[in-house]
């Protein structure tokens, strides 16, 4: 019983939760700007998702076919614990998507979060993690999206909300711009 218990507390404390942004809440000043503009690419909207699906790439980096994956359950709602079309969280988006291009990362952000290497906002590329603290005083990572895009000085990330499923979010949002901690690079 004291496992089950404990295991459930564990569970809950990296889970990917996402709060609702208020007028109070102090805006903190992120540069987005992207290193190389012809390193990086376009942005990636849910628009073009078919467009990408149907077109096929002979010179498709790893991290474009891992994007594309993530992109693939654009519209997936939110399930705690989930990893299928039926519904996943943030970290189970990421788990699937890297996994199937044979990238093993761990289950959950916290640990997500210990993989890689540091990169600064300025130097994200396609492909790169972003994580979060999405509870108000927390010391933990509890949020993780992927970046699909590095455009006009803004960055675009897939993550899971609870609010909104499977989707593609800014940065330059006062929400996730407040509540980013640090990037890093998998690939």
């Amino acid at each position: 019983m004291r496992i089950l218990t404990s295991l459930l507390i564990v569970c809950f404390l990296a889970s990917c939760g996402a709060k609702k942004t208020s007028s109070s809440d102090k805006e903190r000043k992120i540069s987005v700007a992207a290193a190389n503009k012809a390193r990086t690419g376009s942005v990636i909207t849910p628009a073009k998702i078919e467009e990408r699906r149907a077109t096929t790439y002979k010179n498709h980096s790893k991290a474009d076919e891992i994007i594309n994956t993530a992109l693939s359950f654009s519209g997936t709602r939110y399930k705690f614990g989930g990893t299928t079309k039926k519904g996943m969280d943030c970290s189970g988006l990421l788990y699937i998507s890297f996994g199937e291009h044979d990238v093993q990362l761990p289950r959950t952000s916290i640990h997500m979060a210990e993989e890689g290497h540091r990169v600064t906002v300025k130097n994200v590329e396609k492909g790169d993690l972003l994580f979060f603290k999405t509870t108000r005083g927390s010391k933990r990572i509890n949020h993780v999206g992927m970046v699909v895009g590095t455009d006009n000085d803004e960055i675009t990330f897939i993550h899971a909300s609870t609010s909104r499923g499977v989707t593609v979010s800014s940065l330059k949002d006062g929400f996730w711009n407040q509540a980013f901690v640090k990037a890093t690079r998998i690939l």
